[in-house]
């Protein structure tokens, strides 16, 4: 398997597919993921002519289980190390969920030339914890139930979370993919159950908003108003306003994990913004059924 070794030693996973001389698309995957959450549009953006690169977090999926480091700032320190491996210039790095979050903390201190452009899907940034600085925010009991759930029976928690929230399949309607819910137990089965315990304190507690006021970059937001894990408006309208250069595409009834169960529509606003096409905000009256079909 493709690894590299980073600054500490952590064996670091990843797939690099394609033109080495094109234009490369970074994608970092959510928790408890791994990079097998990008099929998809790995294979897409491959055929379209773009080298695609993908890795598994430390302490997920196939790379090492290490006993730390399972927070931000390793996290955007295992990137560099990655990206220098591979030198990678002119790169569009690509975040859902906890990987947005990773992406802003790399983007914001990434080497001159290494970035062109990132988006950031259903992301966790700014910061997800309700504290003075952010009222609105999700209550930190809300994480310490998961860190309880995911401590005494993650097997369980991994199979509740796709089968309900993650994907939407718990709205009215909503037509179930056995196959997502299977693949996503097994990415997150893959990885160390201390790395998926601390990684939600680095999603939900980590604050992102010095990072994202220093990226300079171009930086489409894609958030869902109806995503039940990020919740819409303490991340994605704050985050835009936040970039220097941010761009806010908004859904109505897409889920969490809308590069799944809607690949065709996300495939579409990331291919349009890295060739510079307008990406187009999605007015008040139009709705997109959370109907996988």
């Amino acid at each position: 398997m493709p690894t590299i070794n980073t600054r500490d030693g952590t064996e670091i996973f990843y797939k690099d597919w394609g033109p080495k001389d094109a234009q490369p698309i970074h994608f970092h995957h959510g928790w408890p993921l791994s990079s097998d959450d990008w099929d998809n549009q790995m294979m897409f953006f491959l055929d379209k002519g773009y080298r695609v690169i993908a890795h598994d977090r430390r302490g997920h999926g196939r790379s090492g289980q290490t006993d730390s480091g399972n927070e931000m700032d390793t996290y955007a320190s295992d990137v560099i190390d990655l990206v220098a491996a591979l030198d990678l210039r002119n790169a569009v790095h690509v975040g859902h969920s906890t990987g947005g979050g990773e992406v802003a903390h790399y983007v914001a201190q990434a080497e001159p030339g290494r970035v062109s452009k990132a988006v950031l899907l259903d992301a966790v940034p700014p910061v997800m914890v309700k504290k003075d600085s952010n009222p609105g925010g999700t209550p930190i009991e809300v994480f310490d139930g998961f860190r309880k759930a995911l401590a005494d029976n993650r097997a369980q928690l991994y199979l509740d979370v796709p089968t309900g929230p993650f994907y939407g399949f718990n709205r009215p309607g909503a037509k179930v993919s056995e196959g997502l819910i299977r693949n996503w137990w097994r990415q997150g089965m893959m990885g160390s159950v201390k790395a998926g315990y601390e990684c939600i304190k680095a999603f939900s507690e980590t604050d992102f908003t010095e990072d994202l006021k220093r990226i300079q970059q171009p930086v489409l937001v894609i958030h869902s108003e109806d995503d039940q894990i990020v919740p819409y408006a303490d991340s994605g309208p704050l985050a835009a306003k936040l970039l220097p250069n941010g761009t806010l595409k908004t859904y109505k009834d897409l889920p969490h994990g809308c590069h799944a169960t809607h690949p065709d529509l996300i495939n579409a606003d990331i291919l349009n913004f890295i060739e510079g096409r307008p990406v187009e905000e999605l007015a008040e009256e139009q709705k997109v059924e959370v109907v996988l079909t």
